[in-house]
């Protein structure tokens, strides 16, 4: 059975377990707005396309699911470019659907035509541009797994109006994506060699970020600190994947975070940098951090 381009649209993200979508309507997304009224989706209406992106932000960070929003064309899709940016410096899961003029105007200097691809290619995980109508469920499964898979990241995905007007057969069974899971494998010889440091230290220290919650090895860290009982610091996205209540919690580290943790980075002899990314508000200069210890970094 032929649907439209629309159509095809919610029931993808319908596969792909949406529930619920941040956005602000315009011209460029108005058929997609009145096939949203088909649909068991629930759309949460915002005051500003910026709006769109925090609040689905948030909704990620809140959830550990992916979060979406939808807006239209031009400046409705420049006023996303905030939003993805903080996203994508923190490795929250987005997919921002922009609506997009027809394909034949792209280039055109068309009302509301701007190149969102172009403009948003340095802020984001990746980005599509939906040609044909023969595409589209696939590149939106493969936005939906970008997204979630490695690092997580904010996907952008250009919607032109004609494209989402036109009718295809859409068979579930037959969409295919090109990108797979990674495949990670132990370096039993590497993870000796860490052992053999942590028990030849004297003042250990476990330092965690963001990447221990995005894996989600807070149990997993949390039994090696107290098993081997070394003190834990964390940065800010990394809040949470330690309990704050544990005696071994030493605070927040850096800029902002309490003076016995970025002390204890000063005095360690080893550190364990588990998911973090040395953030120059949590290092200072990089060359005097932790200057008396060896840095094991585990992404």
């Amino acid at each position: 059975m032929k649907l439209k381009g629309t159509e095809i649209f919610l029931k993808v993200l319908e596969e792909e377990k949406v529930d619920i979508i941040f956005g602000y309507p315009g011209g460029a997304v108005l058929d997609l707005y009145d096939q949203l009224y088909q649909s068991n989706l629930r759309h949460i209406l915002v005051r500003h396309e910026q709006g769109a992106v925090h609040a689905a932000d948030g909704y990620a960070r809140a959830t550990g699911k992916v979060g979406v929003c939808l807006v239209t064309s031009g400046p409705g899709a420049t006023n996303t470019v905030t939003g993805i940016a903080t996203a994508n410096m923190d490795s929250i899961p987005l997919v921002v659907f922009t609506g997009q003029v027809p394909t034949g105007l792209i280039g055109n200097d068309a009302f509301q035509e701007c190149d969102i691809t172009g403009i948003t290619r340095p802020c984001t995980k990746h980005n599509f541009l939906v040609r044909n109508i023969e595409e589209l469920a696939s590149t939106i499964k493969e936005a939906f797994h970008i997204a979630r898979s490695g690092r997580p990241g904010p996907v952008l995905v250009d919607l032109p109006k004609n494209v989402m007007a036109a009718q295809y057969d859409y068979d579930p069974a037959n969409v295919k994506i090109r990108n797979q899971e990674a495949v990670y494998k132990p370096a039993p010889k590497k993870m000796a060699n860490v052992l053999d440091m942590l028990n030849a230290a004297k003042k250990p220290l476990i330092m965690t970020g963001g990447g221990v919650i995005l894996g989600k090895a807070s149990d997993e860290l949390t039994l090696l600190a107290r098993k081997y009982e070394i003190p834990v610091t964390g940065t800010l996205m990394g809040l949470g994947s330690f309990p704050g209540t544990d005696p071994l919690w030493l605070g927040m580290l850096g800029m902002h975070g309490t003076y016995y943790a970025n002390m204890a980075v000063s005095h360690c002899d080893f550190m364990l940098a588990v998911g973090v990314r040395f953030d120059d508000r949590v290092t200072g200069s990089i060359e005097t951090f932790a200057s008396n210890a060896k840095i094991v970094h585990i992404d």
